[in-house]
Parts: C-alpha cells; sequence; structure tokens
C-alpha cells in the first residue's frame, strides 16, 4: 500500500522553483538567498534588542526591590511594549518571532497595518491589530517601522509629534538615511540597521526555512546571523553594535539611574566578570565628560543618530576588545538557547 505520508513530488526536478529557468536568469538566483538572509537577520536582530530591554528593566527592577533577577519567572511581567507598523511580510514575520521569542505576552505587542483583518492569526493570540498609526506611536515603548520605504514620508508625518522621547524608534532597511529619517520622525532616539552584501560561495544557508521562526531554530543559522560575525554574504554596519549598547545606555538615563549603576546594570547584563571592569565611563564618552560624571549623576542623552554616521569611544573600545565582542556574541547566541526543538550543526 502506498505511504499516504510520502510527498510524491520530492526530488521532481521539473516542479522545483529553478526548472524552466533561462541562463541569464540562473544567475540572479543568489538574490533570493540575500533577501532572505535580509529579512532573517533583520528579525533576529529586532528580536535581540527587545529582549536586552526586556532583561535591563528586570535588573532595574530587581535593584529596585532588592532582588534577584529571575529572567525564566519575570520575564512576561517588565510591561515593554512593542509597537509593530506595518502588517507585510517583515511585520508578519517579525510579530511570529515575538510571539515564540520574546517573551512578551501577546497583549504587550501592537500592531498598526492598512488590513488588520488580514491579521486574526495574532489577534486571535491576543494581539491587537488596528489601523492607527498615532495610536501606536504614542503607546510603543520600542516602535519597529515595517512599512515600505514608498510609504515611509506619509507615516513619519503622521506619527510626528506623537512619539514620547525616550521611546525607540527600530527602522528596518529602507532607501531613507537615517538623518533624514530623524528629521522626518523629529527625533533622534532611532536605530537603523545598515546591512550590505559580501561575495561568499553560497547563499543557500538562508533558503532551508522560509518562517524566520523556524530558521532560527537551526544552530548553523543562529550562528550566521550573529551581528558582529555575519555569514551567507550579508553584513552589517559596525556601528550597530554600539547604538545597541548606547540604546541601553539611553533606557537607564531615562530611568534617571546614575552613572555607576548603569556601568553596573550594562555589566550583569552581559555577565562581564567584575575584574575585567568591561564597561567604564570611558567606554561610552570622552575622558571629559567622564571626569565630571560623579557616581550618581546620570549619563548625558546619547544622540543615536550621532553615534550610527561616526567613531565614538564605544565603537573603538568594540573593535579593539575581542573579549567584548566575544560576551555579546555569546548574549545574541543566548536568546535562542531555551528554544525547544533545535536542530544542532
Amino acid at each position: 500500500m502506498l505511504n499516504s505520508s510520502r510527498d510524491i513530488t520530492a526530488n521532481l526536478k521539473t516542479l522545483t522553483f529553478e526548472c524552466g529557468l533561462s541562463d541569464n536568469e540562473n544567475q540572479l538566483l543568489f538574490l533570493r538567498g540575500r533577501s532572505a538572509g535580509l529579512v532573517i537577520c533583520g528579525c533576529a536582530h529586532a528580536l535581540f534588542i527587545c529582549r536586552l530591554a526586556i532583561s535591563l528593566r528586570i535588573f532595574i527592577k530587581a535593584e529596585d526591590t532588592d532582588q534577584t533577577p529571575d529572567t525564566e519567572r519575570t520575564l512576561k511581567t517588565q510591561g515593554l511594549r512593542v509597537g509593530i507598523l506595518g502588517g507585510g511580510h517583515i511585520g508578519k514575520q517579525l510579530t511570529h518571532l515575538l510571539l515564540e521569542m520574546s517573551g512578551l505576552k501577546p497583549s504587550s505587542i501592537n500592531v498598526s497595518t492598512r488590513r488588520p483583518e488580514n491579521l486574526e492569526e495574532f489577534s486571535g493570540k491576543g494581539v491587537e491589530c488596528y489601523y492607527d498609526n498615532r495610536r501606536l506611536a504614542t503607546w510603543a515603548d520600542v516602535l519597529f517601522l515595517c512599512c515600505l520605504p514608498s510609504h515611509l514620508p506619509q507615516v513619519c508625518t503622521e506619527i510626528h509629534s506623537h512619539i514620547p522621547p525616550h521611546s525607540l524608534i527600530y527602522s528596518f532597511p529602507s532607501a531613507v538615511p537615517i538623518n533624514r529619517l530623524a528629521r522626518l520622525l523629529g527625533h533622534n532616539f532611532i536605530l537603523k540597521p545598515q546591512y550590505d552584501f559580501v561575495a561568499c560561495e553560497s547563499t543557500d544557508i538562508w533558503l532551508s526555512e522560509s518562517c524566520v521562526t523556524k530558521a532560527l531554530k537551526d544552530t548553523s543559522i543562529i550562528v550566521a546571523s550573529c551581528p558582529l560575525s555575519l555569514k551567507g554574504g550579508v553584513s552589517l554596519d559596525q556601528m550597530w553594535v554600539p547604538s545597541v549598547l548606547y540604546s541601553l545606555l539611553n533606557m537607564c538615563t531615562a530611568q534617571k539611574i546614575g552613572s555607576s549603576q548603569a556601568l553596573q546594570l550594562l555589566n550583569e547584563l552581559f555577565k562581564c566578570q567584575p575584574s575585567a571592569k568591561t564597561f567604564i565611563c570611558q567606554n561610552f564618552v570622552n575622558s571629559a565628560v567622564a571626569a565630571m560624571l560623579t557616581s550618581d549623576k546620570i549619563f548625558p542623552w546619547i544622540n543615536l543618530v550621532d553615534v550610527q554616521s561616526k567613531e565614538t569611544p564605544l565603537s573603538r573600545c568594540l573593535l579593539e576588545s575581542e573579549a567584548l565582542q566575544n560576551l555579546i556574541s555569546a548574549a545574541y547566541c543566548l536568546i535562542f538557547s531555551d528554544l525547544p526543538s533545535r536542530k544542532t550543526v
């Protein structure tokens, strides 16, 4: 008897995507891998900043209540509000990923899209889906812009003056430079990853799964997407990781946390050994500013637009410290370590 679960189309080359392509079209197949790589890396890096922000809140609350942080127990109780503006391919993939891997409650995720009725898979789980960009911008602590580049100017016009000063805006790759984006939004607390492509033997690693959430259960893809050592033909601007660290510092500043405690929190967040003194004032600000910072004085607010466009004390520190690079890479891989059914290399 024929096994009904068997895929009778398996290994039939006439049914593959590549079948029937001309020689010229075959030369463009690498673009599929690049496109998939951008989506996977973009969503994975967005998850990374969310998990760091959540963990930082846990540590801050533990300091305030003099308790030992229990990440597993309190991950869903810290109230980080995450907004996703755009319900297209990237917006949906990111929502899936955050629901499964961020530890956020569904009610802590809102999506604004022109067709909220098409997102029943999320609204049925408790995610609020609606079409009101201003409402989303006012509500979110972290707002992901996942709209089309052609829609971005209109979106910025809508939400301008509705963004709380300490809300982090995270813009997925678009043709709009960060300086112009800051002017359009009237806001400088913005993270905008700048991806590029480099020559490599193959981009096929990104094509193993069409779903980002499933792809990031594969150890080889987790390693390939690590921000400091991207593989598979994708590269990330070296200013992105320092900017992530500056964004965490700003979150401490927004809570009026003194410089000494802020550094302690960041060292705990990345599991730095006390003897290493990985993060000190001079890593983040110049010597003149560091000299004026007493332990209880807060760090100045850092303009993320500036630190993504020029060298900073932190970008130099990261470039020169392999130990710090390893700690950040380990923290990145750790956010995926507790996932079930992970493949191994």
